[in-house]
């Protein structure tokens, strides 16, 4: 019996120790590319260490967070992120959320419909700010043309204050509103359509029923898109840099190209650093409320 029970034993081990062992390379891989560049991330960010620097670096305390908070252009980077990111996410949840309703509520086409409403998403940021820098030039864009032809007086849409910022969300919505439209979708998939037809029966009407049974049953699966695309928008680069540069007047200037620009494409690694961590504080920020309602 003790035979059998010690054989049962070590046979049970086994059976833990080799699901361990298939996943170490993974957990090694993720401690390697993630846990290791997060911990020099935070050492750096309090040392003046230069990339290339001949004569080393020091640890400076907390003087590179001091330096850039106290920086205006870096303070003006910070509002246009925060603003950047609570005006893009909300355009883009009601707008894909619309759109998977609408989508989720046809009889016939929604194959096609999904298919093509998905091709924004699936083009690389690079050129889709390519393709709109090219539509909307003052030279030869092809919306100014059709403004000129209506008598619409036409913009220089990158490089002045009142359009730059304004111009570079519309792009950045056109392109992410499919990702939330996909979500969405595949959470009303779930909904049961008796819940639907029940309160048909009771003579509620489509605001109602759009209220009453659609936003209450997806309500975390918006609360995800909302802190997906949260985490996503704060980091806002390519469209910037590629558009805009931060300009006009940095208009447009985010953290991330901010932190390109005077940190990283100057080799100031630890100014970098220092911006990099206020960067994922603000975000932490911005998603806690979208954590607690995931979380409920």
């Amino acid at each position: 019996m003790k035979a059998k029970n010690s054989e049962i034993s070590s046979s049970t081990s086994r059976n833990k120790v080799f699901p361990r062992l298939m996943t170490l390379p993974t957990v090694i891989i993720l401690a390697v590319m993630t846990a290791y560049p997060l911990v020099f991330t935070v050492y750096y960010s309090f040392t003046n260490y230069v990339y290339g620097k001949k004569k080393g670096y020091s640890v400076v305390g907390l003087n590179n967070f001091f330096t850039l908070l106290k920086t205006p252009y870096f303070q003006q980077a910070i509002w246009n992120t925060v603003k950047f990111t609570i005006i893009g996410v909300i355009l883009e949840i009601v707008i894909g959320l619309l759109v998977a309703v609408f989508v989720n509520s046809l009889k016939r086409g929604q194959k096609v419909m999904r298919v093509l409403l998905l091709l924004p998403y699936l083009l690389p940021t690079v050129t889709v700010a390519l393709a709109w820098k090219m539509m909307l030039s003052s030279n030869y864009g092809i919306v100014n043309q059709v403004l000129e032809t209506f008598h619409i007086p036409s913009h220089n849409w990158f490089m002045e204050i009142g359009t730059a910022f304004n111009t570079i969300i519309v792009i950045d919505v056109w392109q992410n509103v499919p990702f939330v439209f996909l979500m969405l979708y595949a959470v009303l998939q779930g909904v049961s359509q008796d819940q639907y037809e029940a309160a048909r029966i009771d003579g509620a009407n489509r605001w109602q029923i759009f209220w009453k049974i659609t936003i209450p049953n997806i309500k975390g699966g918006i609360a995800l898109c909302a802190l997906l695309r949260t985490i996503d928008t704060f980091r806002v680069f390519d469209k910037v840099n590629i558009l805009t540069g931060g300009g006009p007047a940095n208009s447009t200037a985010t953290i991330t190209q901010y932190l390109y620009t005077y940190g990283i494409r100057n080799l100031k690694f630890g100014l970098g650093s220092a911006g990099a961590i206020i960067m994922t504080i603000l975000v932490m920020i911005l998603s806690i409320p979208y954590i607690r309602r995931v979380v409920k």
